[in-house]
């Protein structure tokens, strides 16, 4: 292949890219607040879009609100995909979702430029409401919607925290639900999501980029220890039906049978509500959440197994009642080998160093990975941050991964 060069990027260009789109919906200081189909989400599309059809590619939205942008490929067929998205946590960063987003436009252009018309077309995607910061329930909307998951139902039962259904919100910002299942695609031949690691591997490692091998499997359940609610002080121990004695069971049991399997596996409990919520009582009921996850299959499954045998155990030793329920549920999802040797065979190339390493995060490529091959590229988090105003990566390594991507399209489409 003809070598990417890092001189060919305006590292100063790149860098006012990620400063103007940071600047639609800014939030505490060098954060941002992009919820989907929010004027500041509308906005931010819009300047992407806008930047898009300025470097010649073919603009379009579809009826789910992705924005899609293109350049044709000389022997047509299926396209090679690669962004992400850039709606927010509340508030969030400037690159969780966008840094994907602004590297594939840079890429693309760049190669556009270069090497003119691929021989397969080449394609930009800004995905809506994969965070699920405004919409809990939508579940990665735009990407899901590519690959056929959502319908005119769930337009009107998806709703936010004020209780408007993403529908009624769709059609306020120009999209029509009616036509929502129009979002399908049937014709990507590979969809490559170039993202923040949102972890500390890579700054441990002292590299600027990982290759993805995979993406975890992400399992939330929600979970109702419940007992007998009596006075914190007058009733003994040894009769009580304690359900928060059982939570905090099964916290440190959960936990620290993650620790002792040892990286990659790793469990949450990030969410509990007692009821009541009282000093001097001992609560009826407990709920709350584990997030579990790894991202070989063998290992999650024997993980949920393991998980589902404690909570019966701790649940029947202190007599109380227990009810699980399942909320997310996404499948780990693997890497394509021959795309990993693309990112691999363009890195070489650029004289990138990398690693290997599974997502601990999940991905719209991870839906994506239903109806086309797909591979990721992380770039190093400075101090492992994300998900907060706080999260930053430099511009070197920005560049290197912007570099990498080029090379790996370049591989792939022409």
């Amino acid at each position: 292949m003809n070598t990417i060069n890092i001189q060919k990027f305006d590292m100063q260009k790149i860098e006012q890219m990620i400063l103007t789109l940071g600047a639609i919906g800014a939030h505490s200081g060098t954060g941002v607040w992009r919820t989907a189909f929010s004027a500041e989400w509308v906005a931010a599309q819009e300047c992407i879009a806008e930047w898009s059809r300025d470097a010649g590619l073919d603009v379009r939205f579809d009826a789910a609100g992705n924005l899609w942008a293109r350049m044709d490929g000389t022997e047509g067929g299926k396209a090679i995909v690669s962004g992400s998205h850039i709606d927010s946590q509340c508030p969030g960063g400037r690159y969780d979702g966008a840094l994907g987003v602004l590297s594939a436009l840079v890429a693309i252009t760049a190669l556009k430029d270069a090497y003119g018309s691929p021989r397969k077309p080449l394609e930009l995607v800004s995905f809506c409401e994969e965070e699920g910061s405004r919409f809990p329930n939508a579940g990665f909307w735009g990407s899901r919607a590519v690959v056929g998951k959502i319908n005119l139902q769930d337009c009107n039962k998806i709703t936010d925290a004020s209780g408007e259904n993403i529908g009624a919100v769709m059609k306020a910002a120009g999209f029509d639900p009616g036509c929502i299942s129009e979002a399908e695609r049937k014709d990507i031949a590979a969809f490559i999501e170039l993202h923040i690691e949102q972890g500390p591997i890579l700054e441990d490692a002292e590299l600027p980029i990982a290759v993805v091998s995979g993406i975890t499997h992400i399992r939330q359940t929600k979970v109702t220890l419940t007992g007998d609610s009596n006075h914190a002080g007058a009733f003994p121990m040894d009769i009580r039906r304690d359900p928060m004695a059982g939570f905090a069971e099964v916290v440190t049991t959960v936990i620290n049978h993650a620790q002792k399997l040892g990286r990659p596996a790793v469990t949450t409990v990030g969410k509990c509500i007692s009821d009541p919520n009282g000093a001097a009582i001992i609560p009826r009921s407990v709920t709350f959440t584990i997030d579990a996850r790894h991202p070989d299959p063998a290992s999650a499954t024997l993980l949920y197994k393991t998980h589902e045998k404690m909570l019966v155990e701790i649940a029947a030793r202190r007599n109380l009642t227990l009810e699980t329920q399942v909320q997310i549920d996404l499948p780990a999802c693997l890497s394509d080998p021959s795309l990993v040797d693309a990112i691999d065979l363009s890195a070489r190339a650029a004289g990138v160093k990398t690693m290997k390493m599974a997502s601990g995060a999940g991905h719209d490529a991870q839906q994506m990975a239903t109806i086309c091959p797909i591979a990721m590229i992380f770039v190093r988090s400075e101090g492992g941050r994300s998900h907060t105003p706080e999260e930053f990566s430099a511009i070197e390594d920005i560049v290197a991964g912007v570099t990498v991507l080029a090379g790996t399209l370049y591989n792939l489409a022409y």
